[in-house]
């Protein structure tokens, strides 16, 4: 038993100790034998190199002439760095090992190499992302290790990038077009400019890479990446327009159920949007704490109440003198907004606030590098989703819905038949009204709040709603999905601005021909 005893004391010993040569060549060599030594532990892939190395980078390290070795000094405490046994006390002429701007470089990469090996999955895949552009060729056997055990998926794939990327410069010819298939399968747009440099040709017309074989396996790579990367931003593009799309529905849904009910043009509704996003802004703040997550089960609902209730007093209080006065409406509206604006400026100051989102808002799906699906786009494409639908379920399977179908299509025989048209408008305009809160709840996920954020997207409301037709679901999901697409397709071509002019101009000449919009309302009274 004593045997074996002494037999695991000194397995551990090794295991901890690491190659003084080695170790005081990093204390007291020059730049060169500093980052030699750092490559000779990099190599090895000892856990102790990575304690030695995060105190060098966090100027924990200290030589000694005298004692010929070196030492990481932590708080009061120091241990010989070859050793890990702890030294007491410090020798007088211990200084700080000073490493310059190149030795840091290389240890900033040497440190995340070794970070290849924790069992941490977020450690591995930082350091395997860092590693992309700072692996040089001494870490290629730790590399290969890492390869060897790593068990993730995402993380194999950069690190079989990184590794293809080592093995293209100095590889056998065999290994170097086993390489350069394996970036071809990369998602990574940046691998493209390795893929070009064996394509490249000197001054005088020639390859710089003498091998045809090689050449004509990066042009195929080269192509299969350029096809991958194409499709990623279309991919992206699409995603994109479907992003604006429903974020132009959810605005201008509740416009669609006011204007194509009453016909009043209400300019106020970008101001019901901002209510909307301030009353999200007030529910986070009460749920500040181990609950914040969960402040959006809070916020939708509150955001809808209240901006339904701020509609349905508009209605009852000016909106109900002036049926059959575009003019006169547009006019009041307007104001109210004004009002409202300069309300929200007196209580929450004119400074734009910011809505956190909660954790699982937070990141994205990365199709490649460099084009990311963020969650709170897609949450907020499901939420619009969810919105439509239970718009449609309401407008077709209850008595709400029913009188607000009758009364939009004929409001006389309504009344005539024992609608309450007064009644109905009032609950239809609180019914927009609160979409129109849950697009600011929306919008509050997707940037910062403040008093003019419903200046940004009333025009773009009306456009979708006029170019759907009035009082049309489907044609408002349409309209909404369609101007999505073009904006963002156009932008690309043309830039934002133009893209605007030219949308802008479509719907002009497109109404000009089509005045009811895409889909027409059909009634008697319409027809007559």
């Amino acid at each position: 038993m004593r045997i074996l005893l002494i037999g695991l004391w000194l397995f551990a010993s090794s295991a901890l100790a690491l190659d003084a040569a080695t170790v005081g060549k990093l204390g007291f060599g020059d730049g060169d034998a500093k980052i030699a030594a750092i490559a000779a532990l990099v190599a090895d892939g000892d856990a102790a190199a990575l304690t030695l190395l995060q105190a060098a980078v966090d100027g924990e390290l200290q030589s000694s002439d005298t004692a010929k070795a070196v030492f990481i000094v932590k708080g009061g405490a120091a241990t010989d760095a070859a050793t890990g046994a702890k030294v007491s006390p410090l020798p007088e002429d211990a200084e700080d090992v000073i490493l310059d701007n190149r030795v840091r470089r290389e240890l900033g990469g040497a440190l995340a190499a070794l970070k290849l090996m924790s069992p941490d999955r977020a450690t591995r895949l930082a350091a395997a992302k860092e590693l992309t552009d700072s692996a040089d060729q001494a870490m290629l056997p730790l590399i290969h290790k890492a390869l060897a055990r790593e068990t993730d998926v995402g993380v194999k794939q950069l690190l079989e990038v990184t590794q293809a990327t080592l093995e293209l410069k100095t590889g056998t010819k065999e290994s170097r077009i086993a390489a350069l298939r394996t970036l071809g399968l990369s998602k990574n747009p940046n691998t493209k400019m390795l893929l070009l440099g064996v394509l490249e040709k000197s001054k005088e017309g020639a390859y710089t890479e003498p091998d045809p074989d090689i050449r004509a396996e990066a042009q195929k790579s080269l192509k299969a990446l350029e096809n991958r990367v194409a499709w990623g931003e279309r991919a992206g593009v699409l995603f994109t327009s479907v992003s604006l799309g429903s974020i132009l529905l959810l605005a201008a849904l509740g416009l669609a159920i006011t204007y194509g009910l009453m016909g009043v043009i209400n300019m106020a509704h970008g101001e019901l949007i901002m209510v909307g996003a301030y009353t999200t802004y007030v529910v986070q703040n009460m749920f500040k704490g181990q609950f914040f997550d969960w402040y959006l089960l809070a916020a939708v609902p509150a955001s809808f109440m209240v901006a339904a209730a701020v509609g349905m007093v508009l209605e009852r209080v000016v909106i109900r003198w002036l049926y059959g006065r575009p003019l006169e409406t547009l006019l009041a509206t307007w104001g109210i907004s004004l009002m409202l604006i300069q309300t929200v400026r007196t209580i929450f100051g004119a400074q734009n606030v910011t809505v956190e989102n909660p954790a699982f808002m937070s990141g994205g799906v990365e199709m490649i590098t460099g084009v990311v699906m963020p969650w709170s786009r897609i949450v907020i494409i499901c939420f619009a989703g969810a919105v439509l639908a239970g718009m449609w379920l309401l407008l077709t399977k209850t008595r709400l819905g029913l009188f607000v179908r009758g009364v939009t299509q004929n409001r006389a025989m309504a009344s005539c038949v024992g609608v309450p048209t007064a009644r109905v408008d009032t609950w239809a305009f609180g019914l927009g009204s609160g979409i129109a809160g849950l697009a600011g709840c929306a919008l509050s996920q997707i940037g910062n709040v403040g008093p003019d954020l419903g200046q940004s997207y009333i025009v773009d409301s009306f456009m979708v709603v006029v170019l759907g037709g009035v009082g049309q679901l489907a044609g408002t999901v349409y309209a909404a999905l369609g101007l999505g697409f073009a904006n963002k397709l156009l932008e690309a071509w043309q830039g934002a601005v133009l893209a605007k002019i030219a949308v802008l101009v479509f719907i002009i000449f497109f109404i000009q021909k089509r005045p009811q919009g895409m889909f027409a309302l059909k009634g008697r009274a319409l027809d007559a």
